[in-house]
């Protein structure tokens, strides 16, 4: 009798295993320049899908550059208070962890990431009350240079806010683009090098630069209670809608710089002064560019002919690699500290 009890019950966990086994997805490693490259991982039992139709849901991705090569959980949207994130106004997170604000000025556009191959710019927004000698901004548009193709998305102003409408916009080459408003709806360029992705219906998505970034984004107004908090003294006809965005960088060169990238680099020394409640940063003429699509700043280094030769290398060495995958397939953070 006894015998028979424990032959059930281990017929019943092997069954449990399998079955668990079997619901869980599993990751693949595809980026050569990651230490797992071709390694497969499963996913963990707590988050066995690499998608989610709740946007509240964890999603399994693999941190392909750490040696043990193992899938994590996470939430599909920005976190603000994780290495790589920008959110509120604004305050940024660098690649070595040190929290800094940079403020930038009210309309105009300052480059947040210049590599070789691959430029992000950010366009601010804001108000300067009567009384204060700088302006309140935000960050309301991203814009990308890469593979001789240009990309920007952007929060349209509003002067209140409602869930229920959708307040991202997106161009591709200079003309407007339409991602379905509904969840998991997806829109890929004409190579496929990037990859808009809807986390959620509305003011949601997950953009992914073949090879290079995978950026998690929100839209969000000035709510009556930040205006309250921090006395930003918002006008009646404009809630500032804004992005809050977390970037995972994969392949960044020693060289990188902007505001955010720079701090990616091995040898950088964050010039934010630790200990004080908002260390900010200046070196606004450094990084300001004369548009969200341009690569004229003083310390930008994004070359067109230099991104065509890599576009070209990467499509001869690399032809198997593509987003559809997504960068939970496996794509790590090399440039880490």
């Amino acid at each position: 009798m006894e015998i028979s009890k424990t032959l059930l019950l281990v017929i019943s966990l092997v069954a449990a295993t399998c079955f668990l086994q079997a619901k869980a997805a599993g990751v693949y490693c595809s980026n050569p320049y990651t230490r797992c490259y071709r390694k497969y991982i499963r996913c963990p039992e707590e988050c066995p899908s690499k998608t989610a139709m709740n946007s509240k849901n964890k999603v399994c991705y693999a941190d392909c550059d750490r040696p043990t090569c193992k899938s994590q959980c996470r939430m599909r949207k920005p976190n603000c208070n994780r290495p790589g994130s920008a959110c509120y106004d604004p305050r940024f997170i660098g690649g070595d962890g040190i929290v800094f604000y940079f403020h930038g000025k009210s309309n105009e556009e300052f480059s947040l990431v210049s590599d070789s191959d691959l430029q992000i710019n950010g366009r601010f927004i804001g108000h300067r009350p009567a009384g204060r000698a700088r302006d309140f901004t935000w960050i309301q548009a991203l814009g990308f240079l890469f593979n001789s193709n240009k990309f920007s998305l952007e929060a349209a102003k509003t002067a209140s806010w409602d869930n229920e409408i959708d307040h991202l916009k997106f161009s591709y080459d200079g003309q407007d683009l339409s991602v379905p408003e509904e969840t998991l709806s997806t829109w890929y360029s004409p190579n496929k090098d990037i990859k808009i992705e809807r986390v959620s219906m509305r003011n949601s998505v997950i953009v992914t630069i073949k090879d290079k970034a995978e950026i998690m984004i929100n839209v969000v107004p000035v709510t009556k209670e930040d205006d309250r908090i921090h006395s930003y003294k918002v006008p009646s006809d404009d809630c500032f809608a804004h992005l809050e965005v977390q970037f995972r960088f994969f392949n960044l060169s020693p060289k990188v710089d902007g505001i955010l990238g720079r701090t990616y680099r091995p040898d950088f020394q964050n010039p934010a002064k630790p200990g004080v409640a908002m260390p900010v940063v200046g070196g606004e003429d450094s990084f300001k560019t004369s548009s969200l699509l341009s690569n004229d700043c003083k310390t930008c280094i994004f070359s067109e002919s230099q991104a065509e030769i890599d576009s070209v290398k990467s499509e001869i060495e690399y032809a198997t690699l593509d987003c559809t995958r997504g960068a939970s397939s496996g794509y790590g953070i090399v440039c880490r500290k």
